[in-house]
């Protein structure tokens, strides 16, 4: 029990010395100062210069005497100034340390490797207070199920794309079937994810000729074209699937004919 104790102390500001010095004086008080070394394991000379420094931090007081003996402040009246101490400074800094975050540059952190990709877009998913737009491939979709239909459970928004006719239990999905021309133009699956209009992931989950790759970032106008590519796929994959005998005689089959107008002959690779 002592040593818990003597760590917590220290956690909220005190060495090991005033806290074993402390302790004593809890145990036995008033105390002189070879009383307080001989109770607590502290060396005498140390004894004296910690009661020193925990009577001017306000954690015992000297009472006159010779010898002078000290008494503690009882351990409620001390947790309560701490208590307060600590929150004004966290109040403060609430509010002083987000000014200074504005002003930095949010990074772009590159990630490796499907396992630490995966885990990380699933942390994002379960921290997710407000929305959820994603794209990902049927391959992929059984181990983002439980936690989208999770956040979806807790009242999050959660709109997703699901390439090769991906279909969840629980979640509307907008499908889109033009998932093997994109997954032989990268060599891969992807993956796309906005959480709460903060986080955005983009990046490949499988390569053929490489380790998959993707890029998670909180900067702003990043974010914003990530999940503005997802809604962009959402809306025309709604209004294909509403419109889709006016469009196929507009464009061809799978909208070849805007697919070369726009790309020319590189066709393959690219989802509306």
């Amino acid at each position: 029990m002592s040593d818990s104790l003597i760590d917590k102390l220290k956690e909220l500001g005190f060495n090991t010395y005033e806290a074993k010095v402390y302790l004593a004086l809890l145990r036995q008080h008033p105390a002189t100062g070879y009383e307080v070394s001989k109770e607590s394991g502290v060396p005498q000379a140390r004894a004296y210069d910690t009661l020193k420094a925990l009577e001017s931090a306000n954690a015992v007081v000297a009472i006159g005497g010779k010898p002078v003996t000290y008494m503690p402040i009882r351990p409620d009246e001390l947790l309560d100034r701490w208590e307060k101490s600590f929150q004004g400074s966290i109040d403060f800094l609430r509010q002083a340390l987000p000014s200074i975050a504005e002003e930095t540059v949010e990074p772009v952190i590159n990630m490796r490797g499907q396992e630490s990709i995966f885990k990380y877009a699933l942390d994002m998913i379960n921290s997710a207070q407000r929305s959820i737009f994603m794209e990902f491939w049927k391959e992929d979709a059984a181990v983002l199920h439980a936690a989208l239909l999770a956040a979806k459970d807790r009242g999050v928004d959660v709109r997703l794309v699901g390439y090769d006719y991906c279909e969840l239990e629980g979640l509307e999905v907008y499908q889109h079937g033009l998932a093997c021309s994109i997954e032989q133009s990268l060599g891969g699956r992807w993956m796309i994810l906005s959480v709460d209009d903060k986080e955005g992931l983009v990046g490949t989950v499988s390569q053929a000729d490489r380790p998959p790759q993707a890029v998670v970032t909180r900067n702003p106008g990043i974010v914003l074209v990530i999940k503005e590519l997802i809604v962009h796929d959402i809306f025309l994959l709604d209004i294909e699937c509403n419109l889709q005998p006016e469009l196929e005689k507009l464009y061809g089959k799978d909208m070849l004919r805007l697919r070369r107008k726009i790309l020319g002959n590189v066709t393959a690779g690219l989802g509306v």
